[in-house]
């Protein structure tokens, strides 16, 4: 077993706050480059986004759990050492591969929308979009959480550890307390720099600040014993007490006493929220059977179309230079064009999946792109499906406030989940000891331009668009690869560019990782990750036509790699997780 050297580097405050002013609202905070290797193991493997919840699953795994059972224990631990991405007042999408009856399964548990929540929730009295800072922070932006239930209905059925025993090592460690790390730290930091501090809410302020008003310094000791009491409630009596007891008492308060609107979650409407099973979008690409999750996360689509209108062309031969991310940058416009035209919750909007991924449409689609010459922000293009709904393009940017879990068990099952509580820190509203997301501010947050309605305006009842994009590659029947990442709506980018490295370039999972990020979303640039070789094709891509940005571009892959009885799992430099395996 081999194990990824620990955190060394830490980002200043001032340059946090340049970094949080320069992209996306709330960015969240990486902390330098961390070298890794990959890790090698035969009979298990986990990697996930820091070394403590690492360790709680594998030792679920060394002890003959399963992989719903070291989920269980991940996720947990995550939401107290890194209660800035993910936690039990979230969301998520996971899919699970059962090795016993062969089958691959997808679930959703996204977060709702209030059944009396409306489209005009975050418009202005003006009719003007409410300022997203505005929107974010309070009970406003709340969703009913999912992962409770996800943890729940995936342990009745693919667990065999005890459902209280689960719990145990984090209700120890936060009882006992953890060490802070650097990148929670500066997180916490980040917050100040873009103008929304969690110190505005008191529950929040008191955990995460220092009685002199600082945010906790990385080293502190922090106890959450509130948090411990929850997860004890929950070890003993399930998520009932989440959904229907004390537990759903407090956060439908906790709401009402934060938000700047009306028509918030209730008690009904947290006893009403269902996991859902979607079927698996799975994609060709050469050979290969990329499947992720289908809406209302646009990931598993998105990828799918960004690799099938690569297809059609030689990736291999063309190498890993300025030339292809020439290609890629092009297949990822018209990937997000009909991204932010057709995508979002299925069970209100008819998303035309199968035509969106018609080989025949993303060879037309392909026939679009000038080799050469970078071309204008694309419009969706027309997929053979009947989407007869007059609907208007979603301008509606994800923020990046998330985690990614991948597990292999030593019974062959397999799953890969991304986890999230939108913003980092979610909505700023602490109760119990954890956070509560802001997922609804991933609905666009004006409902119509002009006379056509946007497919992903709230609606009660509804799950918000995403981009997280869990995927499980599949080669003759069999998981292949196991990946995601954080990063909002980059994630698509992150986790599609690394599968081409490990698919076409063959790749070792750490080294695809670790190569320069480059992405587009069909807005105004091209962007470079800097400090990597990604930046040194800046001249070569301008000198095509693009537009092209350096920026940090911190996602938090994590992959296993199976090849025929060797696991090879890697964790993002760009974070403080591992890979662990035995």
């Amino acid at each position: 077993m081999r194990i990824a050297k620990k955190f060394l580097i830490c980002l200043t405050a001032t340059a946090l706050a340049g970094t949080a002013l320069a992209q996306d609202p709330a960015p969240e905070i990486g902390y330098g480059w961390e070298d890794k290797h990959s890790v090698t193991a035969s009979d298990f493997m986990v990697s996930a986004a820091n070394p403590i919840a690492v360790q709680a699953g594998y030792d679920i795994l060394a002890d003959g759990g399963t992989a719903a059972d070291a989920m269980i224990a991940v996720q947990l631990m995550l939401n107290l050492v890194e209660p800035q991405s993910s936690g039990i007042g979230g969301g998520a999408f996971l899919l699970y591969w059962d090795a016993s009856s062969k089958t691959l399964s997808t679930f959703d548990a996204r977060e709702t929308a209030p059944a009396a929540a409306q489209p005009e929730r975050f418009l202005l009295p003006n009719g003007e979009k409410m300022p997203f800072g505005e929107a974010i922070s309070g009970g406003q932006s709340v969703g009913v959480p999912g992962v409770p239930k996800l943890l729940e209905v995936t342990h009745a059925l693919y667990g065999r550890k005890d459902w209280s025993s689960l719990f145990q090592s984090t209700i120890e460690q936060a009882e006992n307390g953890f060490v802070v790390s650097p990148r929670m730290a500066s997180s916490i930091q980040s917050t100040i720099a873009w103008g929304s501090p969690l110190s505005a809410f008191p529950g929040a302020k008191k955990y995460f600040f220092t009685e002199d008003g600082s945010p906790v310094p990385a080293g502190t000791l922090l106890k959450n014993p509130a948090y411990a009491d929850t997860l004890r409630l929950m070890a003993r009596d399930g998520v009932k007490p989440f959904y229907q007891g004390e537990i759903a008492q407090d956060i439908v308060a906790a709401v009402a006493a934060t938000s700047t609107v009306e028509n918030n979650i209730t008690l009904q409407d947290m006893a009403d929220y269902r996991v859902k099973l979607r079927p698996a979008i799975c994609a060709d690409y050469r050979g290969y059977d990329i499947c992720g999750m289908g809406p209302p996360t646009s990931g598993g689509l998105t990828v799918g179309q960004i690799l099938g209108i690569l297809g059609n062309y030689d990736v291999k031969s063309i190498g890993w230079g300025a030339e292809f991310v020439h290609l890629y940058a092009e297949a990822a416009k018209l990937a997000y064009a009909d991204r932010a035209l057709y995508m979002a919750d299925p069970d209100f909007v008819d998303v035309p999946s199968k035509g969106l991924l018609d080989q025949t449409y993303l060879a037309d689609r392909a026939g679009l792109i000038d080799p050469g010459a970078a071309s204008e922000p694309r419009s969706a293009g027309q997929p053979p499906e009947d989407h007869t709904q007059l609907l208007a393009p979603s301008v509606n940017p994800d923020r990046p406030g998330t985690s990614h879990i991948v597990i292999r068990d030593s019974y062959g099952n397999a799953l890969s989940m991304t986890t999230t509580i939108e913003t980092a820190f979610g909505s700023r509203v602490f109760v119990r000891g954890f956070l509560l997301n802001n997922e609804l501010t991933d609905f666009d947050r004006a409902p119509k331009d002009g006379d056509r309605l946007v497919a992903n305006r709230v609606e009660g009842g509804k799950r918000p668009r995403s981009s997280m994009s869990p995927t499980i590659v599949m080669k003759d029947g069999s998981p292949y690869l196991l990946i995601g990442s954080p990063g909002g709506s980059r994630i698509i980018n992150y986790v599609a560019k690394t599968i081409i490295a490990i698919l076409d370039w063959e790749m070792d999972p750490q080294d695809a990782i670790e190569t320069g990020h480059f992405l587009h979303r069909n807005g105004a640039s091209l962007d470079l990750e800097e400090n990597t070789s990604a930046a040194d094709h800046a001249d070569a891509l301008t000198a095509m036509g693009h537009t092209v940005e350096i920026r940090d571009l911190n996602s938090g892959l994590h992959a296993i790699l199976i090849r025929d009885d060797t696991l090879i799992g890697a964790a993002d430099p760009r974070r403080e997780g591992v890979a662990l395996g035995q």
